[in-house]
């Protein structure tokens, strides 16, 4: 499989985290942190009807992450897992997601709480949050995260988020 595509970033995600280090590793660990979308002006009116939505997705690039480990151990547990049973930032396709809440659109700029991600990262793209599209109603099953989202809020980021490690499982 030798397909390569090619993504131009609409534009950059401005944080509070300039650092990785203490930065928060999910939406849930940064619920009030706000930040910004800055698109591209010629995207403006991509922006219509968003503030009709209370939260989005937000598309991105893991710009720090490089390489990935098809085993690592997640920061919820101590115990190796396939990468893709995990949220891992290190990963084959650095693509990162997550879901804010829309506080405002002003121009080319988006308000948004609950961002956890790195300061400059680019942004692929917006797609609104649709609960009757995202939230099946039927019986959710977390695998071996199973009642361990009350420690998002309080898990940060460390030096398992650095972009290389030089460890057999790594640490995410």
């Amino acid at each position: 499989m030798e397909t390569v595509y090619s993504f131009t970033p609409i534009g950059v995600i401005r944080s509070p985290y300039s650092s990785l280090a203490g930065m928060p590793v999910q939406p849930g660990g940064a619920r009030n942190a706000l930040g910004r979308l800055e698109l591209l002006p010629e995207l403006v009116p991509a922006l219509a009807d968003l503030t009709g939505f209370s939260h989005v997705y937000l598309i991105y690039v893991f710009h720090a992450s490089r390489g990935f480990d098809p085993r690592v151990v997640p920061y919820l547990d101590d115990t190796p897992r396939g990468l893709f049973a995990t949220r891992a930032p290190r990963r084959p396709n650095p693509i990162g997601l997550s879901v804010v809440a829309v506080e405002s659109v002003a121009g080319n700029v988006v308000t948004v709480r609950g961002v956890d991600v790195l300061d400059g990262t680019p942004l692929l793209d917006i797609k609104p949050y649709a609960p009757g599209f995202d939230a099946p109603g039927c019986a959710i099953r977390c695998g071996w995260m199973e009642g361990r989202d009350g420690a998002v809020a309080s898990t940060r980021a460390d030096a398992r988020f650095a972009p290389e490690d030089d460890g057999e499982a790594e640490k995410v």
